[in-house]
């Protein structure tokens, strides 16, 4: 049966007010009768479609607005007062990850752009973080795969002793960070992005100033500007590094030598992947950490099972509530010399002798010279204070015009990943796009041996805001033991949790320990961008056998959600009819609107 839709379409009465054209004024569109409206990235609209009318009618007033700011821009030209020209439309500071990606963005934006770095072109991630850092992991990896005895011969397998070449371990992960870099580098080359070698300084509003020590700086203007400099170990005070015996990530990363004990101050991220790849390189290590308990910023059910399987059963001890308060290094013969005390007496507790310490405590803001007083700016904390768009806000809370700041340097989440998703969010901000970056919805990954993977909320972080907004939780759970593929590989060991609202199926966290866990945790970080709720998530279909049907388990096994179509009462595969009809009409209504809304556009336009 065919069913004939009829539209009427009437727009409501808008005022565009203008702010920039032509790199004079600033676009803001705003009714006279209600707020601008935000597009936040990762959150669905749930208007049943309406929110393709809206941007149909944006499409209307955006091409209303550009026509009178070319009468307004005409009209200042006329009087003599031409718009003020810049050296550039984006000048970032930092070219790590985080300004990596909006440049690249920004040129796709069609920006002129130019990158500032004073060091290296990739920043902390692939020079001193994320990308040597997984070169060792994959060593580790390897080399618990051929010590473990049990697991071979589980699978048939007879291997002889395993060895290493530590400068070849280290070679492979410098080598990788070289070749990471060089891609960068050619390729913000290859698109005609600048990059200009020197420390950048904000000297006003959109103007930033360059060189290297020793030589005369250069001054540049910017229509906007973004500060991505990243991050340096944080070492608390009366720890001594010399960057032989007491070391930072930054000298572990070398890996100039491979000490029988370290200790590892921290057990957080860093200090939990570096347990793995000492022990498996023949390291005993010892954890010092200052809260109660191992792994304080994962879910504490993942924790458990993780400390259960990553450090029990390994050469790892530990000390949790004490402060490492003084560290020697080692000299003259003598063991680096650890002084503890209690986190919450400050008494002392121990004394520990080592060949090694890693300050795993992690890592402070690189904000320092960055001219932020010039600027009215000043740091908390070491951090640049932003809005949720990363725009600056100055010492009076205002914010700071055409300055941006993105990744590390703000604080809001220290993943490189995170960095690279708010460069972008900010590029389309000064593309004249609304835009705000949905965090929950940015994962996170340890990649230890089996890996942890997490995003949105931990089931305390959760059960918190519920309690504040008077909601219900629920919590499913499903094993790796359950996955065939997962066995295959005789890796059964893992969990997977998913926190939820049972009373609209909302996603509000998912956990995995597990083989590959770090691959798998991104259809749920999809799923909460995007908005997508359990009822419609649990009838996606997974390949099989494949360890992605983990996470299928673990959608179909969340029970009592409201709007469920195998729920009671809601008639089910009736149900499930008419919502796939609804969506399959949504769907055609919404490909008609934008089809009409380009071809009314283009017409408006040319």
């Amino acid at each position: 049966m065919h069913s004939l839709v009829s539209l009427s379409i009437s727009y409501p009465h808008t005022s565009p007010v203008i702010a920039r054209s032509n790199n004079t004024f600033e676009h803001s569109l705003v009714s006279p009768s209600k707020p601008r409206n935000l597009r936040f990235c990762g959150l669905r609209k749930e208007a049943l479609g309406f929110s393709q009318l809206k941007r149909f009618e944006s499409h209307r007033v955006l091409v209303s607005s550009l026509r009178h700011s070319k009468k307004l821009s005409a009209s200042l030209s006329d009087n003599g007062s031409p718009p003020k020209s810049f050296d550039y439309d984006l000048v970032i500071v930092g070219a790590g990850v985080g300004g990596h990606g909006a440049a690249l963005h920004a040129v796709e934006k069609g920006l002129k752009t130019a990158i500032i770095e004073g060091d290296v072109v990739g920043g902390t991630c692939v020079n001193r973080g994320c990308v040597p850092s997984k070169a060792l992991l994959a060593v580790s990896g390897r080399m618990r795969e051929l010590q473990n005895d049990h697991h071979l011969k589980a699978l048939g397998l007879q291997v002889s002793a395993a060895g290493y070449d530590r400068q070849g371990v280290a070679d492979h992960a410098n080598n990788l960070a070289s070749k990471i870099r060089n891609n960068l580098t050619n390729s913000l080359k290859a698109l005609g992005v600048d990059i200009l070698t020197g420390v950048g300084t904000i000297l006003g509003p959109q103007k930033v100033k360059y060189g290297k020590v020793g030589f005369s700086d250069n001054v540049i203007t910017a229509k906007d500007i973004i500060i991505a400099t990243g991050s340096v170990p944080f070492v608390p005070k009366g720890i001594e590094v010399d960057g032989k015996t007491v070391i930072t990530s930054d000298h572990a990363l070398k890996l100039e030598f491979v000490p029988d004990w370290i200790a590892i101050v921290g057990s957080g991220y860093i200090g939990l992947e570096f347990s793995d790849v000492y022990t498996a390189l023949g390291s005993e290590v010892t954890f010092i950490e200052a809260l109660d308990q191992l792994m304080p910023g994962f879910d504490p059910e993942i924790g458990k099972l993780a400390q259960r399987v990553l450090i029990n059963p390994r050469k790892i001890d530990y000390h949790t509530g004490v402060f490492a308060s003084k560290i020697t290094p080692a000299k003259d013969g003598k063991p680096v010399i650890i002084e503890l005390i209690d986190a919450k007496t400050k008494e002392p507790k121990d004394t520990l002798e080592v060949d090694a310490a890693l300050i795993a405590t992690g890592r402070a803001p690189f904000t320092k010279g960055l001219g932020l007083e010039n600027v009215n700016v000043v740091t908390q904390r070491g951090f640049v204070p932003v809005d949720e768009c990363m725009r600056v806000v100055d010492a009076d809370g205002n914010l700071v015009p055409h300055l941006y700041c993105i990744g590390d340097a703000n604080g809001k989440m220290m993943l490189a990943h995170a960095a690279s998703a708010q460069g972008i969010s900010v590029v389309e901000q000064v593309s004249g796009k609304d835009h705000v970056l949905n965090h929950l919805s940015i994962p996170a990954a340890c990649f230890t041996h089996p890996e942890i993977s997490m995003v949105g909320l931990t089931e305390p972080q959760a059960r918190e805001r519920a309690e504040k907004e008077g909601f219900e939780i629920s919590i499913a759970k499903t094993s790796f033991k359950a996955n065939t593929k997962a066995l295959a590989e005789n890796e059964g060991e893992g969990l997977a949790k998913l926190i939820y609202r049972p009373d609209n199926g909302e996603i509000l966290g998912v956990h995995i320990f597990g083989l590959h866990a770090a691959d798998l945790i991104h259809e749920a970080s999809n799923a909460i961008a995007l908005g997508t709720r359990i009822q419609d998530i649990k009838f996606a279909v997974h390949a099989h056998p494949t360890l992605s049907e983990v996470l299928d388990e673990l959608f179909k096994s969340a029970k009592g959600v409201s709007g469920d179509c195998t729920s009671p009462g809601k008639g089910n595969s009736r149900h499930n009819h008419y919502q796939i009809r609804r969506n399959r009409i949504l769907k055609e209504l919404a490909f008609f609107l934008r089809k009409v809304g380009a071809a009314i556009l283009e017409q408006l336009v040319f």
